[in-house]
């Protein structure tokens, strides 16, 4: 069964595929997309309700809320890109050194247990605040903290794997240590490090998000989500739709990314499979 056919028996799924679809193509085409410059201040349309002029309406500086909700689709996957690529690239390197060569695994887990006990948002708002406020250092901050949780996933995984026939057999022909990790433990490992990508990027974006509102994220000059947040909360009785608007994308964009996480999670796995496949 493809992955089409399974997506659409799963209406709520589908919704969230045509959401991102939508919010990626905001981020792809922006310039083209937006009818007006997201940055530029104009007092004279100050506070102005949702009309035909202005679809999402207009913020305390006159800037076009629709406009800046297109680009900050662009600043929000930009984002959570970049805290997978962190998350995935230190969690796995970390969790299969750990899980095959013994002598590194007590330092690296209880280092991760470490920063495990701490929540991610208050682990973040640490880093942030050690490094300093700007687009790569929250990246930086929210990757790490998502890196200790693609570890213990990935070291589970190892663990299991190299003691499995296979990584014997191989062994036993003389194969070196990193051809093993390399050509026949990770291979095995693809489909839950996919899943595991989805959930981070969903909760990459909301940290992201939060770390905007709070003033530890992307300059309030750079048009996002969070940062329209924190702009509106001043305003929520008197303009709900500088509130209403940037919290419904990160809303749906978050809850697409975790529908779509389940489908792969139930695709990828050979068990659901062959059930309703009937194999």
């Amino acid at each position: 069964m493809s992955f089409l056919k399974v997506l659409m028996k799963r209406k709520l799924a589908f919704v969230g595929v045509l959401v991102l679809s939508v919010v990626v193509t905001f981020a792809l085409f922006a310039p083209l997309i937006a009818p007006y410059n997201p940055t530029r201040i104009n007092p004279r349309y100050r506070l102005q309700a949702p009309n035909k002029e202005f679809l999402f309406g207009t913020d305390n500086f006159g800037r076009d809320i629709f406009s800046r909700i297109v680009y900050g689709a662009r600043t929000s996957l930009i984002g959570g890109a970049g805290v997978v690529a962190i998350a995935i690239t230190i969690g796995v390197t970390l969790g299969v050194a750990s899980g095959y060569f013994r002598r590194v695994e007590f330092v690296v887990m209880r280092l991760v247990d470490v920063m495990m006990a701490f929540p991610s948002l208050l682990l973040a708002l640490v880093l942030v605040s050690i490094m300093g406020r700007g687009m790569i250092n929250a990246v930086l901050a929210v990757g790490i903290t998502y890196m200790t949780r693609t570890t213990r996933i990935v070291y589970a995984l190892t663990l299991k794997a190299r003691e499995e026939p296979y990584i014997e057999a191989i062994r036993s022909v003389g194969a070196k240590e990193s051809r093993i990790v390399l050509f026949h433990l990770l291979p095995n490992m693809i489909s839950p490090i996919i899943v595991q990508a989805t959930f981070t990027f969903a909760f990459s974006m909301l940290d992201m998000a939060a770390l905007d509102f709070l003033g530890l994220g992307i300059p309030p000059e750079i048009p996002s989500w969070g940062n329209m947040l924190s702009e509106g909360r001043v305003f929520l009785t008197a303009a709900p739709w500088l509130l209403l608007f940037p919290g419904s994308f990160i809303v749906l964009s978050v809850l697409s990314l975790n529908l779509l996480g389940d489908v792969l999670r139930d695709r990828l796995d050979p068990h659901y499979r062959r059930s309703i496949e009937g194999v």
